[in-house]
């Protein structure tokens, strides 16, 4: 991020209706337009807590990101650039009917309509660049998806500063705070499973972030730097499982283990192998890719990989 810009990040809100798909579109009281749902960073946040915030801030809906869809960018009247990332989110039946969004200061209407009448309703040409991008994953089928997020565990005690088992080598404190910080931008794609290694560093970064989800990790030594050294690592078998099971998961593991996990999940969903893989698995210390899945068809291969890094 640049100091000049102004980051933004939200979202296209969709659901489906009797097999009929909707998207939700903001009337702005202050500046009569109608747009999609977003809002700027707060200090502290990552982008897609802030989509998430905003989303909700905004229409009272609570959802979890799909699929990136693109970004914005244009100059405010102050000439400062603004960019804004965006994402598909689906709202639930039960998160419509939680809704408490009643008309204030800022939004005046929320509305839901039909792609093509929002295509046509929204005020702003890059909006419907969004809208645009969004539809593609529409008429590509691959609208529902869900997301296993790989990730490396947080900054470690060096080994030189440890005397005991390397799987027994903790976080230092710049890694306690690490596991904090990402527990929202973990939960703003929907983190419900979490799969760890044994290893008290992964199982230690995932802690906070159980705790948020009031459950516990699964913590296995088949992902573990350990095993791999071993030869007795079994990434196939993790990987297997959580594509089968098509729920949103966290897979916490350590830095040499991530390219073979990025390759099995490649190799789970038929996606052709590429140089991105291996971008996804040059991960920093709590750093995360998110691997976005076909929900329906998880063998159509792998719709986008994003990657996520905690502030500095």
């Amino acid at each position: 991020m640049t100091d000049t810009a102004v980051y933004a990040a939200g979202g296209v809100v969709w659901r489906l209706v009797d097999g009929k798909l909707y998207v939700l579109l903001i009337h702005r009281t202050k500046y009569r337009d109608v747009t999609l749902p977003k809002g700027k960073v707060n200090p502290g946040e990552m982008l897609a807590e802030t989509a998430v915030r905003e989303i909700f801030e905004e229409t009272g809906i609570r959802v979890a990101l799909g699929v990136p869809i693109g970004v914005s960018r244009y100059h405010l009247p102050s000439k400062r650039l603004k960019i804004v990332h965006y994402w598909a989110t689906e709202a639930t039946e039960a998160a419509v009917r939680a809704s408490e969004f009643v008309p204030n200061r800022e939004i005046a209407a929320i509305e839901w309509v039909s792609s093509k009448k929002a295509l046509g309703r929204l005020s702003y040409p890059v909006d419907v660049e969004i809208l645009e991008n969004f539809l593609h994953l529409v008429d590509d089928g691959v609208l529902e998806t869900f997301p296993l997020i790989v990730l490396r565990h947080g900054h470690a005690l060096s080994r030189s500063d440890w005397d005991g088992e390397d799987s027994d080598r903790p976080l230092d404190a710049r890694g306690k705070s690490e596991a904090k910080t990402i527990v929202g931008p973990l939960l703003a794609f929907g983190a419900d499973k979490i799969v760890t290694s044994n290893a008290v560093r992964c199982a230690k970064t995932v802690a906070p972030l159980a705790k948020s989800l009031d459950r516990k990790a699964e913590k296995t030594e088949l992902i573990s730097q350990d095993a791999r050294e071993r030869g007795k690592a079994d990434v196939r078998t993790v990987i297997g499982d959580r594509v089968r099971a098509r729920t949103p998961a966290v897979i916490c593991s350590h830095r040499p283990v991530l390219p073979e996990i990025l390759s099995e999940i490649a190799l789970a969903t038929a996606t052709l192998p590429g140089s991105y893989l291996s971008s996804a698995a040059t991960l920093d210390p709590a750093a995360f890719s998110v691997v976005h899945i076909s929900a329906r068809n998880p063998g159509s291969g792998i719709i986008a990989i994003e990657t996520h890094s905690p502030k500095k």
